[in-house]
This record gives structure tokens, sequence and C-alpha cells, in this order.
């Protein structure tokens, strides 16, 4: 499932792709015929993203207004965004929603949410995620307060998007490694100092990711150059600690690379850096 930064990078490229322009929207495999009928001949006049959540809103005037509907795409663990110059070709397979602009079109295929939403509706997907790290309006004593009140353990926590938006299963696993975590604590034996440290690691970390489009969280003197060995060799892409590294030597300490399903995900860590 994508994570946060994609979505980020997915809201900032559609802005500069279609932002201000009209658009023509059309469902090819015709799930979204009736929301795509009422988003064709309209403006792109923002874009916003929370988490894994995707808005777009569209206007029919020269200005945005309240009554506006907003787009919501959530792509889930099969979505994805096929993005290109046009002119679009014909749509092959099961295109949920085609957007052709005068600059790009892109064909959003296999989604968990595709639907129109009100202002109203949006501003209630927003209220019952927790903060995202990468929203400047994020607030990290939100989720805090969650985390340090639960006896989950912090693995389960980090995945929960109703206490921190947009981590997914990479950043988990890699903010844990960074600060030394046990990916069983509880929730409430974390530790404010710690969560303090984590929260703006997690800011840089999913930062960068906006920027390159690729998950890096090693640190400099274990980076494929300083170590002398092979870069990583993955379909994430980026250099990580214990990510997608079960029974292969943490690049700290040696130990193996312990794995288990937590949250319904493989989870990655390191027993003797991690205890």
């Amino acid at each position: 499932m994508p994570e946060g930064h994609t979505i980020h990078r997915l809201a900032r490229e559609h802005k500069r792709l279609f932002g201000g322009r009209i658009v023509a929207a059309d469902s090819p495999q015709g799930r979204f015929a009736e929301g795509a009928a009422l988003i064709t001949g309209s403006r792109l006049t923002a874009t916003d993203a929370h988490g894994k959540h995707l808005f777009h809103r569209y206007s029919r005037g020269p200005r945005a207004t309240l009554g506006d509907p907003w787009l919501h795409v959530h792509l889930g663990l099969y979505g994805e965004f096929r993005t290109g110059r046009p002119p679009a070709p014909a749509p092959v397979g099961a295109v949920r929603l085609r957007l052709i602009g005068e600059r790009a079109w892109t064909e959003l295929r296999g989604p968990t949410a595709c639907e129109i939403v009100t202002a109203a509706d949006k501003a209630a997907i927003h209220a019952r995620l927790g903060p995202d790290p990468l929203r400047a309006d994020a607030d990290p004593e939100r989720a805090w307060k969650r985390i340090s009140a639960s006896r989950t353990e912090i693995g389960r926590l980090l995945m929960d998007q109703e206490v921190l938006a947009g981590v997914g299963n990479v950043y988990r696993a890699e903010v844990l490694f960074r600060h030394g975590v046990d990916p069983h604590r509880p929730g409430r034996d974390l530790g404010h100092e710690t969560w303090l440290a984590m929260w703006p690691d997690l800011v840089a970390l999913m930062t960068e990711g906006v920027r390159t489009g690729r998950i890096d969280t090693v640190h400099d003197l274990h980076t494929p150059e300083a170590m002398n060995r092979p870069p990583r060799v993955d379909d994430h892409g980026g250099e990580v600690y214990v990510y997608r590294r079960s029974a292969m030597p943490c690049l700290v300490c040696e130990t193996p690379v312990s794995t288990e399903v937590v949250a319904g995900r493989n989870l990655f860590w390191c027993s003797a850096c991690q205890s």
C-alpha cells in the first residue's frame, strides 16, 4: 500500500499538471460514471492530502466555492495512477477514472475509494484521521495522547491511521529501528522524549520521500558507499535498515533481522538494536 509521501507527491503532481485548468473526466470501467459526469468540464482548483487520502476540488465557475465537489481517492493495496502527456491512449482494462487536460492525462485503476464528497464529508475524513507528519497543521501531541494511554504495542499503533496518518509498513519499521524501540513495547511505555524524537524524524524522512519518490532511512555511515556493500535492489527503492531484510545481518550490529506479522503486515526489526 502506498505510504503517505506517495499521496502527497501525487497531490503536488496533479496540481502542477492540472491545477487551474479545465479537465475532461470519464470512467471507462463505468463504476465512477456519475462522479465523472459531475466533474467533467470543471476546473481543478485545489489538491490536498492527509495520510493515505487524496483530494481534488473541482469548480465550475472562475472561483472556488464551499459547494464545490471534492474527489476523494484512497488507493488501498492495489490502486495506482498512470500519467502521461497528450494525446491520451485509448483506455485498456479496468480504468475507474480518467482525467484529460491540456498538459497531461492520468488514469486511476484499482482504488479502494473513488468518490465525490462534499466539503463537510471531507472535513469528517480529516477529523477521524490522526496527525500527518507531512501536513503543516499536524499536532504530534494528538498522536501522543493516544499512544501514551494505550497498552497496544507501538508496532500496531503506528499503523493505526486514526493514531498517526500516512505512516505505513516501511516507515513503521524504519523509525522504530532508528530510535531503538522494540516494536512490541506498549505505547504507554514508549516515553514522551522518545516520541518527541520520533516525530521530527518522521517529518524529515517523509519530506525527503516526497522530494525523491523513494524511502531512504539509513544514516550516512550506513550507505552502500560508506559500507562498501551493494545497493539495495527492491521494487520499493531506497536504502533501509530492516524493512524486507528478514534473516539478513543488521547493518549496525550484524544480528539477523527478525520478522513477524503485526497488524496484518510483515514487521521487521533487530532484536539486539531494538531491545
